[in-house]
């Protein structure tokens, strides 16, 4: 596993039980380089991942890797389980379709609300978004559609845009991770990339005619057609694993 550029961020304010400041900025930078790593699959689903391990990877001590990865496993990317230890998340089918299912409604919601409230100033941020995308080299191949965190991903930009705190604490903090993982992961096949971004500018189109109705409709119908496209994939990798193993 190679280290990813960090992103660094500075920490919240400190009581005397939490770690140091240089411990907070250290464990901010590993958090971000090993969500990184595992939303783009360089950590596999159902990895087992130990601290010596980690520590070993990265060149850092133990107290900043196991605030970064108490910080992964609040946001669901990896998980305890028992007589096992730390693993990276693996949904199964049922779980990851519940997931998109729950992506949907609360999407299409944040699509309607966006607008009925995005101002002039954050769909042209959304539009600018779009034009960086349109230059990356994955999706001018076809290969795939990467979208980094927070202010480069397109749906996270539509979410703030809902003005809606509940949602925004739903799909930009409580459930982000773990919905970037899966629509990174299994997001590109065939047309899907290219798909997906003309999809994404007729949602932006009707965000800025103030179509609530269609701007709804558009979302709904794009994350369905995400669901499908996932599903799909993450059946053909599960039959490729049992061939495998056989």
């Amino acid at each position: 596993m190679t280290s990813l550029a960090s992103h660094l961020s500075l920490p919240p304010a400190h009581t005397a039980e939490d770690p140091s400041p240089e411990v907070r900025t250290l464990a901010e930078r590993v958090f971000h380089q090993l969500q990184d790593a595992i939303v783009r699959g360089e950590i596999a689903p159902g990895s087992k991942i130990t601290e010596p391990g980690l520590s070993k990877t990265y060149g850092i001590s133990r107290g900043p890797l196991r605030e970064a990865m108490r910080r992964l496993e609040a946001h669901r990317l990896i998980e305890r389980v028992p007589h096992v230890g730390a693993r990276v998340v693996q949904l199964s089918m049922r779980e990851l379709l519940e997931l998109f299912d729950l992506r949907e409604a609360l999407e299409s919601m944040a699509a309607r609300l966006a607008a009925e409230h995005m101002t002039a100033d954050e769909i042209a941020g959304l539009r600018n978004v779009l034009a960086v995308h349109e230059g990356q080299d994955d999706l001018k191949s076809g290969e795939a559609y990467y979208q980094r965190e927070g202010d480069l991903d397109f749906h996270y930009r539509i979410v703030l845009g809902s003005h809606n705190k509940m949602l925004m604490n739903l799909l930009c903090d409580d459930l982000y991770y773990l919905v970037r993982l899966y629509r990174t992961q299994f997001s590109a096949s065939g047309s899907r990339p290219h798909r997906a971004f003309v999809e994404h500018h007729r949602i932006v189109d009707a965000i800025e005619a103030g179509d609530a109705e269609l701007a709804e409709l558009l979302m709904r119908r794009h994350v369905s057609a995400s669901r499908e496209n996932v599903a799909d994939r993450y059946a053909a990798a599960l039959e490729q694993k049992e061939e495998t193993k056989g």
